[in-house]
């Protein structure tokens, strides 16, 4: 496998960096390209969740996926979140799109994959791809910037669907424009189809994000598969017995686990469905 740090420049001039997990050629395979998962770690825009970055790459490589964890603007860093978190999105996408035979890719087979805060990164995201707007003012196409397909993990996607009060310190941070607060006003019917899983007694992106974001999907007809866990708190990430951290026992919940290998299935019925 090859791994290093590529630093791209968004389309508002902002670098950031990618950290790619790139499949070694292993021979004459009957698919040679592979499909590339984009993992956008969560972290309540202060900090990137290492739970939510390699360890799920990692586990889309042994699914056969080339993947990629990707860093974006957080409250510490210059200049405002949006649109630049957004835009990295859609950097990353069109840089693999640009580099798809290099990399043994399949252009059709992206896959953007974000938790929790990431979640609202990577659903706003979609968002910008299909707006006119944000298309004219950043010289980028729909065809070339989109997903094919969005995984969502305990997404946050209103702002004021938490499950704290925002520090008052901290309400400036707060986007004034509502399709930013608000990542399900920006459904349409191009939105990519999309999977979630969330759990239902999450204390800090509560679960009515999902329910929100989800029927918004089926406002505009676009597929969606949702799974809601009984319990899970909020990013158990893989919820593996190994990633468990000192405190939190109860990230260790082989029935939330089940995630990823009903993602994995549902891709694929995705795909052949294309």
């Amino acid at each position: 496998m090859k791994t290093n740090e590529i630093i791209l420049t968004n389309f508002n001039g902002r670098k950031f960096k990618i950290h790619p997990y790139i499949l070694d050629s292993i021979g004459d395979l009957i698919k040679p390209r592979h499909p590339l998962a984009i993992v956008i770690p969560g972290g309540s825009f202060d900090h990137l969740s290492k739970r939510e970055g390699e360890p799920i790459a990692l586990a889309f490589n042994n699914c056969g996926f080339n993947s990629v964890v990707m860093d974006y603007n957080l409250i510490q860093d210059a200049g405002d979140i949006y649109p630049d978190a957004g835009l990295d999105v859609l950097t990353t996408v069109k840089y693999f799109r640009d580099h798809a035979a290099e990399y043994q890719i399949d252009a059709d087979k992206i896959v953007t994959i974000g938790f929790s805060a990431g979640g609202h990164v990577a659903s706003f995201a979609n968002s910008m791809a299909n707006s006119l707007e944000y298309q004219n003012r950043f010289n980028f196409t729909a065809k070339i910037v989109l997903p094919n397909k969005t995984i969502l993990g305990y997404p946050l996607i209103n702002l004021h669907k938490i499950g704290f009060a925002i520090p008052k310190n901290a309400t400036n941070k707060v986007p004034a424009d509502q399709f930013v607060l608000n990542s399900a006003l920006g459904v349409t019917s191009r939105t990519p189809a999309t999977f979630i899983f969330h759990a239902w007694d999450d204390p800090i992106v509560l679960v009515t994000n999902t329910l929100e974001y989800a029927t918004a999907l089926r406002k505009e007809k676009v597929p969606c598969e949702v799974h809601l866990f009984n319990k899970g708190g909020h990013g158990f990430s893989l919820a593996r017995t190994d990633m468990v951290t000192r405190g939190r026992e109860w990230q260790d919940n082989s029935h939330a686990a089940h995630w990823f290998n009903l993602a994995q299935e549902w891709l694929n019925s995705e795909w052949l469905n294309k």
